[in-house]
């Protein structure tokens, strides 16, 4: 007897066996290649992005920031841009590729479309985000739609009220109502503009990777060029700091744009601009997001400080509940991958209150270069 199709739900888990979609997965000596070639264009004076780093370069930085971009006094190139991680607290350079998983209508592949230029189009933005992770991000995982401005709009409000009220928690009648509602109404508007991929594979695709994969953070793309692509988060803390990134480069070639005018939405001003999943972790849903201070030795595991990570709270008029089961703030501590290996070392980790006299714990002294910001860290883009 043949096994039975699991049925597609708006309120059950889907899996990503039940996608429609293609995935096309550039590994890491694809996206190494794509960063070279990046480089070429735009690693120069007078660009943007170059323009941008320096000023970064050029600025005070505050010690005791949470995030943290500094350029060393090297050329413009990853292997000398460091950044500091929000899980780890550690200061590790850009020089670091993953794996890309590009999920897009079967359509595209009649057509022979490539899946780099996706890549390539937000190829910075990727990597500041990849940096700011030190486990639980060696996977990223794409959406490609054709979607409009406003339709994007709609879709990421959808996904919000979604995830707010449906993931690991149970869902009130009244919201069931609501969220159909949403759901129908954009299904309907999408199919009436003849989109590709339909809104249920998007929303089965996007709610499958979320259970499955626990990414730190998904992205929806859209090639239509009056529109934008959407950078969705699953915690608060995995947002760019708007103390850094709050005059990073739009992306747009034409001087005369303004700046709501992008290729992708960049979160410059913070959680007011960010699109935040409200995600409740805990049990089976995976483990709470900490914040974590670490030695800079990438072998080794001291830690110095391990604390709860600043989650969603409730208010008198939303009725959002804080993103842990024990009353605490957490959420999701990324893929499966560092959810094993967290797992693995949290009994071998120590944990010391002050980090200045806990040096001498670890099991590899550290030895500073002064021609080298690394502070021990050795960097492997693989």
């Amino acid at each position: 007897m043949s096994k039975r199709q699991p049925r597609y739900s708006l309120f059950t888990p889907p899996t990503l066996d039940m996608t429609e979609l293609v995935e096309d997965t550039l590994d890491h000596d694809k996206t190494d290649m794509l960063i070279d070639k990046w480089l070429e264009h735009r690693g120069h004076p007078h660009d943007a992005y170059h323009d941008w780093f320096l000023s970064i370069r050029e600025r005070k930085h505050a010690h005791n920031q949470k995030q943290t971009l500094l350029w060393n006094k090297g050329d413009f190139c990853p292997e000398n841009v460091f950044i500091r991680t929000v899980d780890s607290g550690r200061l590790i350079p850009l020089d670091r590729t993953w794996r890309t998983h590009v999920y897009y209508h079967r359509s595209m592949q009649d057509r022979k479309l490539p899946m780099m230029p996706v890549v390539f189009t937000m190829l910075p933005e990727l990597v500041l985000l990849r940096g700011m992770h030190d486990n639980g991000c060696d996977d990223i995982y794409i959406i490609v739609t054709d979607l409009k401005r406003q339709e994007m709009d709609d879709v990421t409000e959808y996904f919000k009220l979604v995830c707010r009220h449906t993931f690991g928690r149970v869902c009130k009648p009244s919201m069931e109502r609501q969220i159909q509602y949403e759901n129908m109404r954009i299904t309907h508007m999408l199919h009436r503009h003849r989109r590709l991929p339909c809104f249920p594979q998007i929303d089965l695709t996007f709610r499958a990777l979320l259970y499955e994969k626990r990414p730190r953070f998904l992205i929806l793309f859209s090639h239509q060029t009056t529109s934008y692509s959407q950078i969705l988060f699953t915690h608060p803390s995995y947002v760019p700091d708007e103390n850094i990134y709050f005059d990073y480069p739009t992306g747009c070639f034409n001087p005369c744009c303004k700046d709501d005018c992008e290729m992708i939405r960049f979160p410059r001003r913070g959680l007011e601009t960010a699109a935040v999943l409200d995600i409740k972790r805990g049990g089976k849903f995976g483990k709470k997001v900490k914040e974590r201070i670490m030695c800079n030795w990438i072998d080794c595991d001291v830690c110095f400080v391990e604390e709860p990570a600043q989650g969603f709270r409730r208010s008198n008029r939303d009725s959002v509940e804080e993103t842990s089961t024990d009353g605490g703030r957490g959420s999701t501590e990324g893929s499966e991958e560092s959810v094993t290996s967290a797992s693995s070392t949290n009994s071998k980790r120590k944990v010391g209150p002050i980090p200045d006299l806990c040096f001498n714990e670890c099991e590899i002294t550290l030895q500073q270069d002064d021609d080298d910001a690394n502070y021990g860290y050795m960097s492997d883009r693989h």
